[in-house]
């Protein structure tokens, strides 16, 4: 720090001071020192890396610049500013201050969320010797291990995890410890940009080189060297440079000079004498072309209206609803919003609720926007992460397709964002803080920056609707299927039938079975939708009932047979399946239930000479695992995918001609206020993957409730007669849209201590909120998790609140009273605002 100190010794400069935000979960900023060096480069938005504590190195954000100093504590230094100019937009600001008191969390954490990890230096501890220390010398004794690691720490400094490669262990701080005490090592904290640049080798003709007489010297002396004159007649092949000497400039990728001509140690002699050179460009990570198609759209007459009414209704509405059904073509509408708003110079925003909706679409949207789209999604790395933000920063990047996390990046003229299948719970953020709804967080941004919201859906959420109806949103209807496809036919499979007749096979109903050979005798593909993954959902023994289940929480173990293994879903705790039952020591365990691994399993049993492929969590964990599954059904390659509810969204395929859906029951009666919608919702766009040409498909249902209301809604298509009896529901148990809901969750170790901190703040809420319905506290349908137990609080906040914000800081201050009991200190709570 010395350098710094140097500056400040100027005592005729101003000092000035910066507030930082820093991503930690502490809700305020903290000061720090402004070297006099920096006075003149500082701006708000800007970058800066700062020590936090002891020994933590950050990376935060200027939020303000003066220039008195912080009373409490002595300000230290700022390190080193990171960015010419802001890598956060003003706009953007205001959002992440918003999110955080919205969704009652620090601004710290909303920050920790929107930065790629690209744009966030870390410091990695590092160890090395101690310069004083000599190992012959020493008196002190050491272990084995310790030896080693002294020895290699005397070439070089090693980061931990590199000590714990080293020692093949896998803690490593009591030796750290050991050997700190004895003074043989110092320990210390290493920056490191996480950012780096993709670069590409480059070859081109030298200078010299360029012009018609040189090249026919250079022929000349390479008659004899034919392995010579082939690279350099390969490189002319590809660089006119004696029709355009600009083209040299650019030269050819070393890579693909390489794999033309073959001869690395020719190419390098050419680089030798001086005849080529080579050098190193930066190239971005995405190889969008740069030319896009200009071609129309066309509309149906349907789709014509109904972007015609979107258009009237954005003169009166923010907000504007497409209720269109499955195959109705709302993408078209989609790209034709976007060409305009594009046009007009404004940038758009088009989310996407989960990362398999993009592999089709982005496809079919960049060869229509090429090098102008980017795409925003967590199965991208880090350094792509950072390349499309800085491209929306730059402007270079005006359109973007992305999952929720989309909503943090750095526009500053947006225009328009279309939120697709706007209904779906995967726009909702659970773990960690902010657990933000992306669709509610699009609206406040698309109020920030002025512009546009079209949500678009074949079974809107009950809010959205009502919201429409209201008149707060405006509504657009496509009641009809593009061009001549047809909705399909939902034939539902009396389950409770089956089973009398014991005509059920496995899994599957005698219905289904018949279908899907007639789908395959007619070389059509079908998809089977079964929201559960693994084999089995449990296991028992058939003689005591015991039943395994995580050491973690409460919760059975789920077997998967790939793995071989017992897999819990929440905390990912393993264990082997078990030849014998622990209690009773019986080997007839058997598997209770069907998950995707189990109905893969039977099918290939059912139709051996059948190309069968899953699409869940476990095959898609890969960056290209979806598309690698996609593309090989949308080819033909596949005649039955078997997935969970990444099969129901917006995939779009010409020869799926049957969808069988399990386990209706299951969604209809689970124990939320939601389920119906969302039973209704997940049945109705699976159903829309088949037949979404001239041909109309069919959907076998299996249910053990053939008559149920929700199931007759879905069979005749209508989703205003499910949407009143919903609305009717929802007015009498006082749940959304006519309340808000914030749910609490407590988190402990020990359950009488979790229960016990539950209660006092319920009573404390009690007293405290007048007006507000309070549920529990009660266990959750889960009360352990990750060796926690749990309690939960639930509040319904009538609508139509104005002091929202007070009521969140009321919950704060009850929080932290609770907090101030010393039996209560290590009690954890997670607030969660709209939990879906």
């Amino acid at each position: 720090m010395s350098g710094v100190e140097i500056f400040d010794q100027d005592q005729s400069r101003s000092t000035l001071f910066a507030e930082l935000l820093l991503p930690v979960p502490i809700p305020k900023y903290f000061t720090y020192r402004i070297p006099h060096a920096l006075n003149e480069h500082l701006q708000i938005g800007q970058r800066a890396i700062v020590q936090f504590g002891d020994r933590k190195i950050l990376t935060g954000l200027i939020v303000n610049i003066h220039e008195q100093s912080p009373k409490e504590y002595e300000a230290k230094y700022i390190l080193e500013i990171l960015d010419t100019y802001p890598s956060i937009t003003p706009i953007q600001f205001k959002l992440f201050i918003w999110i955080a008191e919205y969704y009652a969390c620090t601004l710290g954490e909303v920050m920790n969320a929107a930065l790629p990890v690209g744009l966030r230096l870390s410091s990695e501890s590092m160890v090395q010797l101690n310069p004083s220390f000599n190992l012959e010398e020493s008196t002190l004794s050491f272990s084995e291990k310790e030896i080693i690691l002294l020895k290699r720490l005397e070439q070089d400094t090693l980061s931990y995890s590199d000590i714990a490669k080293l020692l093949d262990v896998r803690s490593i701080y009591s030796i750290l410890k050991s050997l700190s005490s004895k003074e043989a090592i110092l320990l210390f904290e290493e920056v490191k940009e996480k950012y780096k640049p993709k670069t590409e080798r480059r070859i081109r003709l030298t200078k010299d080189y360029v012009s018609h007489e040189a090249l026919e010297e250079v022929f000349k002396t390479l008659e004899s060297k034919p392995k010579q004159e082939d690279v350099l007649l390969k490189y002319l092949q590809h660089v006119p440079v004696l029709k355009d000497k600009a083209t040299n400039a650019k030269g050819i990728s070393k890579k693909q000079l390489l794999d033309e001509a073959a001869s690395e140690s020719s190419l390098n002699t050419l680089i030798k004498h001086n005849i080529l050179e080579e050098f190193e460009v930066i190239v971005p990570r995405f190889g969008f072309d740069e030319d896009a198609e200009t071609l129309p759209i066309l509309l149906s007459e349907d789709q014509e209206r109904a972007q015609a009414e979107i258009f009237k209704s954005f003169d009166e509405h923010a907000v504007t609803l497409l209720h269109g059904i499955t195959g109705s073509g709302k993408t078209e509408i989609y790209i034709n919003l976007i060409r305009k708003a594009l046009d007009s110079g404004g940038q758009v925003l088009y989310l996407l609720p989960e990362i398999a909706l993009t592999t089709q679409i982005v496809q079919r949207l960049k060869k229509i926007f090429g090098s102008s789209m980017g795409i925003y999604h967590s199965k991208f790395s880090d350094n792509e992460r950072v390349e499309v933000w800085n491209g929306v920063l730059t402007g270079k990047v005006k359109f973007i397709v992305g999952v929720r996390s989309s909503v943090f990046l750095p526009f500053d003229n947006l225009s328009l964002i279309i939120v697709d299948e706007e209904h779906d719970p995967s726009y909702k953020q659970h773990e960690p803080a902010p657990r933000y709804n992306a669709r509610d967080t699009a609206i406040m941004m698309a109020q920030l920056h002025h512009a546009k919201v079209l949500l678009g859906s074949a079974t809107p959420s009950v809010e959205s609707y009502y919201q429409a109806l209201q008149n707060r949103y405006g509504l657009v209807s496509l009641t009809k299927r593009f061009g001549e496809a047809k909705l399909p036919e939902i034939i539902l499979a009396d389950m409770r039938s089956e089973r009398r007749n014991k005509t059920i096979k496995g899994e599957f109903s005698s219905l289904l079975l018949r279908h899907i050979h007639e789908a395959l005798d007619k070389k059509e593909q079908v998809i089977i939708f079964q929201n559960r993954r693994g084999y089995s959902p449990m296991i028992n023994c058939e003689d005591c009932g015991w039943v395994p289940k995580c050491v973690n929480c409460a919760v059975s173990l789920t077997y998967h047979q790939f793995k071989n293994a017992l897999v819990c879903h929440y905390c990912g705790y393993k264990e082997s399946l078990p030849r014998q039952c622990p209690t009773c020591t019986s080997s007839r365990i058997k598997t209770v239930g069907y998950g995707t691994e189990k109905l893969e399993e039977e099918l290939n049993l059912y139709f051996p000479e059948t190309i069968i492929q899953r699409m869940d969590l476990e095959t898609t964990r890969s960056k290209t695992g979806y598309e690698t599954i996609i593309d090989q059904f949308e080819k033909g390659e596949t005649n039955i995918l078997v997935g969970t509810q990444m099969v129901t969204k917006g995939l779009d395929f010409d020869h799926v001609s049957l969808v069988g859906v399990f386990n209706a029951d299951r969604m209809m009666h689970f124990p939320d206020f939601r389920s119906h919608e969302r039973a209704y919702q997940l049945i109705t766009q699976v159903s829309g993957r088949a037949g979404r040409r001239e041909k109309a498909g069919k959907v076998v249902v299996q249910t053990s409730s053939p008559d149920h209301p929700i199931l007759l809604f879905i069979l005749n298509n209508r989703y205003d007669e499910f949407y009143k009896k919903e609305i009717q529901d929802r007015h009498q148990h006082a749940y959304p849209p006519f309340t808000r809901l914030i749910d609490i969750t407590i988190k402990h170790t020990d359950k009488k201590t979790c229960r016990d901190a539950a209660h006092e703040l319920a009573e404390l809420l009690q007293a405290q909120l007048t007006g507000v319905k309070l549920l529990g506290p009660g266990e959750p349908m889960i009360s352990k998790i990750r060796n926690q137990f749990l309690m939960s609080i639930l509040l319904k906040i009538p609508r139509g609140r104005g002091e929202l914000t007070q009521l969140k800081h009321t919950i704060f201050e009850c929080i932290e009273q609770v907090l101030k009991d010393k039996a209560f200190k290590s009690i954890r709570f997670v607030i969660d605002v709209d939990p879906v």
